[in-house]
């Protein structure tokens, strides 16, 4: 599956583990990737394409306007995470 502007991805490594971010970019090996919360469009983060797992979501360009729209795209995903005991 291709990283392509829009796409939903769940981080599989580091301390954004299974959360999940959309790619605002790809460039080589890499994306750069935000969630609207803690790493915003202002500043987003660059993560290697091999710690993020692709989903079959790509959001639309209305949705990824401010980080507002970005949080509210996302949390259909944030709430499907299993519960930890």
């Amino acid at each position: 599956m291709e990283f392509e502007r829009g796409r939903v991805v769940r981080s599989r490594a580091g301390r954004d583990g299974n959360g999940f971010f959309v790619v605002l970019r790809s460039e080589g090996r890499s994306a750069v990737i935000c969630d609207g919360r803690r790493r915003k469009l202002e500043h987003p983060k660059r993560k290697n394409l091999k710690h993020l797992a692709a989903t079959g979501t790509v959001l639309s360009e209305d949705q990824m306007k401010t980080n507002r729209e970005i949080r509210r795209a996302l949390a259909q995903f944030q709430s499907k995470e299993p519960l930890s005991r």
